[in-house]
């Protein structure tokens, strides 16, 4: 993992994941820690941020991807990508600590900005699946485009934004009713998204 120093757009070090294929990255709140998805190896690397090295490497399943962190830092989030589960992850021991059963593979997944929901991708639905973080349950699902990768909630957790790779779209949910309010052409292979102010 690269970092960066945003005011001379300049690379300042790196952190080795100590792993193959580490795709996406989450940082706790402080920091400090940076949890990696490393796909083909199966496996979430923990990194010491400031530090700059590899702390744990968490055997996860015979593949993964994607990965979140909750509002509180407890927990992160990654889709098993041979069985329809999310493997949860404790911060504090750094071992998956259950698995949330889900209705389809998993894919990309992202928290509510209060907490208590995350939204998870089911990439070969076209669906999406909103897990209660209480209770590590699947509340409900909703029907989006054709292969689900990506989400993304607004800040004031009315919306969440999904690409959909299949069908070249971006389904805009209303989180306050969960319907889907839209969809927007994106493009070939819509996936990664950001927002900006």
């Amino acid at each position: 993992m690269s970092v960066v120093d945003p005011k001379v757009l300049k690379v300042v070090g790196t952190v080795p994941t100590g792993q193959e294929q580490s795709h996406m990255l989450v940082l706790s709140a402080d920091g400090k820690r940076g949890y990696t998805a490393n796909v083909g190896p199966g496996t979430v690397s923990v990194l010491d941020i400031p530090g700059r090295k590899t702390v744990a490497v968490i055997p996860i399943s015979g593949g993964t991807q994607r990965i979140a962190i909750s509002r509180d830092g407890s927990m992160v989030f990654t889709a098993d990508q041979t069985k329809s589960q999310l493997a949860v992850i404790d911060t504090a021991t750094n071992k998956v600590k259950t698995w949330v059963e889900l209705p389809g593979v998993g894919y990309g997944t992202a928290t509510t900005p209060d907490g208590r929901w995350l939204i998870v991708c089911l990439r070969t639905s076209k669906k999406v699946a909103m897990v209660d973080l209480k209770t590590l349950k699947v509340t409900k699902t909703l029907d989006v485009g054709d292969g689900p990768a990506e989400v993304l909630v607004s800040p004031d957790g009315k919306k969440a934004y999904v690409a959909c790779n299949f069908s070249n779209q971006v389904a805009v949910i209303d989180l306050g009713g969960w319907t889907v309010e839209r969809m927007i052409e994106a493009g070939k292979f819509a996936d990664g998204l950001a927002m900006a102010r």
